[in-house]
């Protein structure tokens, strides 16, 4: 900074601060010389050049004032001194002198204007404060001149106008007490007339004067007389507020909340209010009950008045309940209502509050008024679970006062759909899940349950007893959705919602957006509406002819018109009447109808009609009922669905039962039977070898553990004599059902029928046709059914709902033992000799005795389908059974034979073969089952001795009578003795596991 200064000094410049000192206020700054601008315009004028110069000048000049630059020159200096360089070293500090100096002079030319504007403002100041000060006395001396020229005037008018208020005042005052005096008519006529807050405000503004004016004698007894007319309004407008706890209405409530408000007790109001909707829920519950109480009662002396609630709902009769409960619901939706629109009153009225904002006049009144709507909302809102709580309360003492285990079932559904209803409003209401609600519904419904299920499955059991196991005849569509049992699948709506009020809400999409509230808001009652049954009488699933053609319907009359029907039995004559429900569909089964279904050709059947008898439809419609419930009452889920499978589990336990056990006598007493009573097995007729069950893989494992589970838990054994009377065992049969036995009608022994083909047929396929139901409903359960529960529910579908069609193969089996004469065949084949030395080119006769029965085995089969249609995989399973089972027969055949030459068994594999040929144009089944179990049987005779006993190792398949046959017939040709027992030890090997 020095050295600036003395640059400046040099250069003939002043500071700012010592151009101050010296110029006057309107002395003009120092313009520099042509003379100073010429001499530093002559410096450098490269602005590069002339920065480089600067940028090389050291840093430590540039640190503070104090620094000496001479002393730190000298001190730069070398030992030994060059003049040149001297020289030269000056002319650079010189060029750098003379470069910061042109540096500085122009930064003192470009600041110079704005100095001098800056000094002219502060002399233009200064010349306005001068001024200000002349004109502040001149005022102060004018101010002076007044006060005393008008202040003792005015004080005379000020007097006088004070006097002339007092007296005006005072006529006021006068004109007041007259009005007082006037004031009680008009108050008993605003009372009259349930204007509220009028007779309240004058009353308020009746007291407010008297107590200004107390000081008068003639209004001093007013004030008390008044106080006690406002208590006489409060008490009649408690007595308002009450009213609007059942009928709700805008402009009275209005009123009544308006009194409150002028009397400052909108809380006190608010907490009365609450309490009159506790006494409005009592008093109308307790009303409705007693009425209908009295109602069923008649003349009877009992003093219900004094009972009470709890004990008063005990005495509801059956054939009243259900009014009784809509009546209550209706008065409850009522109270309901008038708070849900007390609530919406103040929602309005405070948004009409505080939409304009508030002056200052009003802002202390205004914040009391907050602090009023903040406790009535609160109260309000606090409220709606309280009231909610008392309906519950009322409603479960209704509900556990009657034993509703004897209901019919739609009655019960009626009562769970009003409850649900109920439960909907709650959740609308004050969004409670009603678990007090749930909890006394579920309570009943478990209790109903068990006892409709228990008798459902006794109805169960002698339907299938009384079941002839005919065709119910149905649409080729026919499908489980058309049942009205199952509409209320098709509506996709959540178990809380009712079917009333999902049949409401169908009529449009707004209205599905809307709640009970916004719907009933001004008129009508969501508990007013009653299901409707219009599903039974549009339900249409029977087919009326098995036709669906006109044409082919026509055809048909036509052609059996003149044939008699004196063979229909008579119930087949009768209208189909749904045993379970009692109601008759729109068409009904003629005479003509069911002639021409059993005279019809089996090719003008419906190749895809679904197979199912009168018991299994009444079974699928049982399984709607209980989803109904299930779906309206999701807590009961589980136990409904266990219930569900033991309707399934009994219809499968009743056809094994019924066709697929088999107790007829043993035509032969030189053939065994195999097998016994255990569930699981067959009792067989024909030789052991032939007919095991096991052998033939007839019953899997898991269909053998599922009868067992079903016999163990679900079918009921007669106790024995001294256990009759254990209780635990009485109460274990509560939960079991006898089995079923089969109706007499049935018969299963006559061969013209096949052994009843068509009953098990139909029994079977509608046993089928019951899993594929259950599977389409599988994902629906699903959902119904609790987390915790799901492996029950899979575990269902996995071991005895897919096990349905196993149940084919035990039962047709048992035709397919009988339909062909088996044992013929072996004595045939006993008398053929196989011992030949040359080679047959014919086959032997038996070849062709079994290729008739099996011709007529097709032909009677033929002759079922023509009533029966018999679909693809039972006719599959019965080709299989019968030609297993001749293959059988086959080896035990060649098997008794005693002595056999290698052109003996030439002439086994041409009968073989023979059979076989003949045997493909029968049937389509491919490939022949176990064609290689005979032709592994009669090629083993030519295997060696090393050869038999892998083989005899290998083949458990055949008997050890087989094996050892073969063995015995082979000594001699290529068995030695030795070998032959050797063999026989290595089967007595094998057999003695089993024994």
């Amino acid at each position: 900074m020095q050295k600036i200064k003395s640059l400046m000094t040099r250069q003939g410049l002043k500071s700012p601060q010592e151009s101050m000192a010296d110029l006057s206020p309107v002395e003009n700054f120092r313009i520099p010389s042509k003379e100073e601008l010429r001499e530093l315009r002559e410096q450098p004028i490269d602005p590069q050049a002339e920065q480089e110069i600067i940028d090389s000048i050291e840093e430590v000049y540039f640190s503070n004032d104090a620094f000496d630059m001479v002393q730190h020159e000298l001190e730069k200096l070398p030992p030994e001194l060059n003049l040149q360089e001297l020289e030269e070293y000056r002319d650079k500090l010189k060029r750098q002198q003379a470069a910061v100096s042109k540096k500085v002079a122009d930064l003192i030319l470009e600041k110079q204007p704005a100095y001098v504007k800056e000094l002219e403002r502060v002399t233009a100041l200064q010349t306005n404060l001068q001024l200000a000060a002349v004109i502040c006395t001149n005022a102060r001396r004018q101010l002076g001149v007044a006060k005393e020229g008008f202040t003792g005037a005015s004080l005379g008018l000020l007097a006088n106008q004070r006097r002339r208020h007092l007296l005006t005042g005072l006529l006021k005052s006068l004109r007041t007490i007259k009005t007082l005096q006037r004031t009680d008519v008009r108050l008993s006529e605003m009372l009259e007339e349930e204007d509220y807050p009028g007779a309240i405000q004058l009353c308020l503004e009746c007291q407010k004067a008297a107590s200004t004016f107390k000081h008068y004698s003639c209004i001093s007894e007013l004030n008390s007389k008044l106080q006690d007319t406002l208590e006489q309004i409060e008490e009649q407008l408690d007595v308002a507020l009450s009213k609007t706890c059942k009928h709700f209405d805008v402009a009275h409530y209005t009123k009544v909340q308006l009194a409150y408000t002028l009397l400052g007790k909108t809380q006190t109001a608010m907490d009365q209010l609450h309490m009159h909707f506790t006494q409005a829920i009592h008093n109308t519950v307790f009303q409705v009950v007693l009425g209908y109480v009295e109602l069923c009662a008649g003349n009877a002396d009992t003093k219900f008045q004094k009972m009470q609630y709890k004990d008063l709902c005990t005495h509801i009769t059956l054939d009243s309940y259900i009014p009784c409960l809509t009546d209550l619901c209706k008065a409850l939706w009522e109270v309901m209502l008038s708070y849900h629109r007390t609530m919406q009153w103040h929602e309005e009225h405070d948004n009409m509050e505080t939409s304009p904002g508030p002056d200052d006049a009003a802002a202390a009144k205004s914040g009391d008024s907050v602090v009023d709507r903040s406790y009535v909302k609160k109260k309000l809102e606090h409220g709606l679970t309280r009231i909610w709580q008392d309906v519950q309360l009322k409603v479960k003492a209704y509900i556990l006062g009657t034993d509703m285990s004897n209901f019919k079932y739609d009655d019960f559904i009626v009562v769970l759909d009003v409850i649900s209803r109920l439960m909907q409003v709650g959740e609308e209401f004050c969004g409670s899940k009603s678990e007090v609600l749930q909890e006394s519904i579920k309570w009943q419904s478990v209790n109903y349950f068990k006892h409709y299920h228990r008798a459902r499955l006794e109805e169960l059991r002698m339907f299938l007893e009384n079941e002839t196991w005919e065709l119910c005849p149905v649409k080729s569509n026919f499908n489980i959705a058309q049942l009205h049992e199952f509409k209320f699948m098709g509506q996709c709506r959540s178990p809380s919602v009712s079917p009333s009020r999902q049949a409401a809400s169908s009529t449009g999409l707004a209205q599905e957006e809307l709640s009970l509230f916004q719907l009933y808001l001004l008129e009508g009652n969501p508990f007013e509406m009653h299901i409707e049954h219009k599903e039974e009488e549009t339900e249409d699933v029977l087919a009326s002819n098995g036709y669906e053609s006109d044409e082919l319907e026509k055809c048909v009359y036509q052609d059996y018109d003149n044939d008699s029907d004196s063979d229909v039995p008579e119930e087949l004559k009768q209208d189909y009447v749904d045993e379970q429900t009692g109601d008759a569909p729109l068409k009904s089964v003629s005479r003509e109808t069911i002639r021409s279904k059993k005279k019809s050709d089996y090719n003008l059947n419906k190749a895809n009609a679904p197979i199912l008898t009168n018991t299994t439809l009444n079974v699928i419609r049982l399984v709607g009922k209980y989803m109904q419930m299930m779906n309206i009452l999701k807590p009961i889920a589980f136990d409904v669905i266990h219930c569900v499978s033991q309707l399934f589990d009994y219809y499968l336990y009743a056809v094994y039962t019924f066709f697929g056990r088999n107790d007829m006598p043993v035509p032969s007493p030189s053939l065994p039977a195999h097998g016994g009573r255990e569930v699981g097995t067959a009792r067989v007729v024909g030789p052991a070898c032939l007919y095991e069950s096991s052998s033939l893989g007839l019953i899997s494992s898991r269909l053998r553990t599922t009868l067992n589970r079903i016999q163990e838990s679900l079918i009921e054994v007669e106790a024995a004599g001294e256990n009759a009377g254990v209780h635990g065992a009485v109460e274990e049969r509560k939960e079991k059902v006898p089995s079923p036995h089969l109706s007499q009608l049935v018969v299963l022994t006559n061969s013209g029928t096949l052994y009843g083909l068509a009953q098990r047929v139909v029994a079977t396929e509608s046993l089928v046709f019951l899993a594929e139901q259950f599977e389409s409903l599988q994902s629906h359960l699903d959902t119904m059914m609790p987390a915790a529960k799901k492996p029950f529910l899979q575990q269902f579908y996995s071991q005895t709902v897919s096990t349905a069609s196993e149940l084919r193969k035990p039962i047709y089996w048992i035709v397919a033992a009988r339909a062909i004469d088996y044992e013929q065949m072996l004595l045939l084949m006993a008398g053929v000799k196989w011992d030949i030395r040359e080679i047959m080119s014919q086959h032997n006769v038996y070849v062709d005795v079994l290729l008739k029965e099996f011709e007529q085995f097709n032909k009677r089969l033929a002759d079922v389908s023509r009533h029966v249609r018999i679909p693809l995989p039972v006719s599959n399973v019965l080709w299989e059974h019968c030609i297993r089972l001749a293959n059988r027969t086959l080896v035990e055949g060649y098997a008794n034979v005693k002595k056999c030459s290698n052109e003996g068994r030439a002439l086994m594999q041409l009968d073989f073969q023979q059979f076989l040929m003949k045997l493909e144009k029968l049937t389509d089944l491919r490939p022949i089952p176990d064609k290689e179990f005979v032709e592994t049987y009669i090629k083993a005779y030519y295997l060696t001795e090393n050869d038999m006993e892998q083989f005899i190792k290998n083949h458990r398949e055949y008997s050890m009578k087989q094996l050892a046959n073969l063995v015995n017939v082979c000594l001699g040709s290529h068995i030695n003795k030795k070998a032959r027992q050797k063999l026989l030890a290595a089967i007595d090997d094998i057999d003695r596991p089993k024994r």
